[in-house]
């Protein structure tokens, strides 16, 4: 089907447009497209995906795209509901986490209006599973292409295997007891599964949700029982609330913000432990996470 978009592409470089909600889905759909697409992000750094407000901007770029691409599992918030209701309405509309297994998905948590918790890409060998997914929309959008999109996921499967042995490298470094997070919202249970820590947030599992004076103490308690050292502030998270946590409580906020429900600046570079990455890359992402966790507790 070739779309009012496809021409419009057509007139400018040739290239159909692929549109991407979150930061990590935009990364993702880059990795496997390569240079056969031009993919267009409607979220970008710092953004917080479930409280995101769309713009007249987005409406139209998802109605003239070739393919759309999003989380999915409300991540998006309200948003999901337009998705779905494009996808009523014409072919390409797909959900990354469509394609992990339900038995993989943490079970609701508390005051997420029951559904399964959102942020799987805290483990990459969970994330690893959306991959099939933006093949195949992909390969359904541009047949011609179908061989090099299987080749490019095949490739970028290997590294989130590689990346999930890095990590569990780093986090062994920290002691079993001290594997203790706090954060500012609960968006790191798959990292906590992955890697085994004990995960706490001050919010819930959507930032939509606000902390009470009860959730606070509960949470300065906890800290101080586990005499844990550093808590960890969110980039998308406004960091005032953890940091008087941190406070109360009597230990650090990390200088070292987490990338929770979106990745760094595109071209953000950092070197650690010998080695430089893109912040703004699902792979830098995992990086800079885990070396600020393993640096911040060990």
């Amino acid at each position: 089907m070739t779309t009012g978009c496809q021409r419009q592409s057509e007139e400018s470089d040739g290239r159909p447009l692929v549109v991407a909600t979150v930061t990590m889905v935009r990364d993702l759909v880059t990795e496997v497209g390569g240079e056969r697409v031009r993919v267009e992000g409607l979220m970008g750094p710092g953004v917080d995906p479930h409280t995101y407000k769309p713009r007249p901007r987005d409406s139209g770029l998802l109605e003239v795209a070739d393919a759309v691409f999003y989380s999915g599992l409300h991540l998006e918030g309200k948003m999901q509901e337009s998705l779905e209701q494009l996808a009523g309405r014409r072919s390409g509309i797909h959900a990354v986490t469509s394609g992990i297994p339900v038995d993989l998905l943490l079970e609701p948590q508390e005051n997420f209006e029951g559904h399964h918790d959102p942020h799987v890409w805290g483990d990459p060998e969970l994330w690893k599973e959306t991959i099939k997914v933006v093949v195949a929309g992909l390969s359904e959008m541009d047949p011609e292409g179908a061989a090099e999109y299987a080749k490019r996921g095949a490739l970028y499967e290997e590294r989130l295997v590689d990346l999930k042995k890095w990590a569990l490298g780093r986090v062994a470094e920290v002691p079993e007891d001290k594997r203790l997070l706090v954060t500012s919202h609960d968006a790191f249970f798959y990292f906590g599964r992955g890697f085994g820590f004990e995960v706490r947030g001050l919010q819930g599992v959507s930032t939509v949700s606000e902390a009470g004076l009860k959730d606070r103490a509960e949470l300065v308690k906890f800290i101080r029982e586990k005499r844990i050292r550093t808590i960890f502030p969110e980039t998308s998270v406004n960091p005032k609330a953890i940091a008087a946590v941190a406070a109360e409580a009597g230990v650090t906020a990390s200088k070292a913000e987490l990338f929770s429900d979106a990745m760094g600046m595109p071209g953000e570079l950092e070197t650690a432990g010998g080695e430089r990455y893109d912040k703004g890359t699902y792979v830098g992402m995992v990086k800079h996470n885990v070396n600020s966790i393993v640096d911040g507790l060990k």
